[in-house]
């Protein structure tokens, strides 16, 4: 009787379901984020029916002190503790420097990064435990549209929120444009009227990139969509495909690249894989968007090269 209740007990242990596993996702902003919501949207696409995906928001796009970083990542870490998820999928660099970097270093407890810019030296990466993939935007391939439209560039200004992540993508600009003999001038604003006033003092420049509003608190979308409108006349370009509304031309990362990417290294972790043995990637996909309106209203022409591949889109 003994060994036929040990016999049936062993068998109901093999026959749990992968979704016993419990991933947690950390996102280092918060919920309503475009970029990170599609990330989550990735993510949930890979892990439905692998694993039970719990959830930690920081929070440290709108709430930016030192202190309030550090106090979300020690919250986050007492989540981990308490939960003990079976691997931690951290998205954006604020999980990786207050969350993963001082406290789970080389530890036993596997992590996936995805959304961090440019690169991951500066947190030591790779760790035995830790792998991921590192996000990057068409730097070069944007100028060449930007050259294509407005001929031969020399000048531009970039307007960005006053964040950790501006200002680290404004860097990498400005030294890939440079080498293209094109200086290119950062703006980094925390109010809607202050990027009115960038947007403004731009219009002198050859184009203008307008790359994340995130960290703007009071932005109102209609109010900014009808002071471009009003006011815009040199060329606007994007990498985010919410500041389309503003912009006339984006190329585009794709968000859901990192989440799906994420997600199915999660799930070889849970079987068996070692973070170690997964090479840390870059992302590959870009999209171009137009917007009819705001463009329409200038006289640049799209060469064909960027217009049969464009997705034109009417606010």
């Amino acid at each position: 009787m003994l060994q036929r209740k040990l016999l049936l007990l062993m068998a109901s242990l093999l026959s749990v379901p992968a979704s016993a596993s419990t991933c947690l996702y950390v996102s280092s902003y918060h919920p309503g984020y475009e970029w990170n919501d599609g990330i989550e949207e990735g993510i949930e696409n890979k892990l439905k029916g692998v694993c039970r995906l719990d959830k930690f928001y920081m929070d440290t796009k709108r709430n930016i002190s030192p202190s309030f970083v550090e106090n979300a990542a020690i919250q986050a870490k007492n989540h981990i503790e308490r939960t003990n998820p079976d691997v931690v999928i951290a998205c954006d660099d604020n999980a990786s420097k207050y969350l993963i970097k001082p406290h789970y270093k080389n530890a036993k407890r596997p992590f996936v990064f995805c959304g961090i810019n440019w690169t991951a030296k500066e947190y030591g990466y790779p760790y035995s435990n830790v792998t991921g993939m590192i996000e990057i935007a068409p730097i070069r391939p944007l100028l060449k549209v930007i050259g294509k439209i407005v001929g031969n560039v020399r000048h531009g200004v970039y307007i960005s929120a006053d964040v950790l992540t501006e200002h680290k993508d404004f860097e990498r600009y400005r030294i890939k444009y440079e080498a293209e003999n094109v200086s290119l001038k950062g703006v980094f604003v925390s109010t809607k009227e202050a990027w009115k006033t960038a947007f403004l003092k731009a219009q002198s420049a050859e184009f203008i990139i307008l790359n994340n509003n995130s960290g703007i608190n009071d932005w109102n979308k209609e109010d900014v969509q009808a002071f471009v409108q009003k006011n815009g006349g040199v060329l606007t370009v994007t990498n985010y495909d919410w500041m389309m509304p503003y912009t006339m031309v984006a190329m585009t990362k794709i968000p859901q690249e990192q989440g799906e990417w994420a997600g199915q290294v999660a799930s070889a972790i849970l079987q068996g894989e070692k973070p170690i043995d997964i090479p840390i990637v870059v992302n590959r996909r870009w999209n171009i968007y137009v917007n009819s309106d705001l463009l329409g209203k200038t006289s640049y022409k799209l060469p064909s090269s960027i217009s049969s591949k464009a997705v034109y889109r009417d606010y």
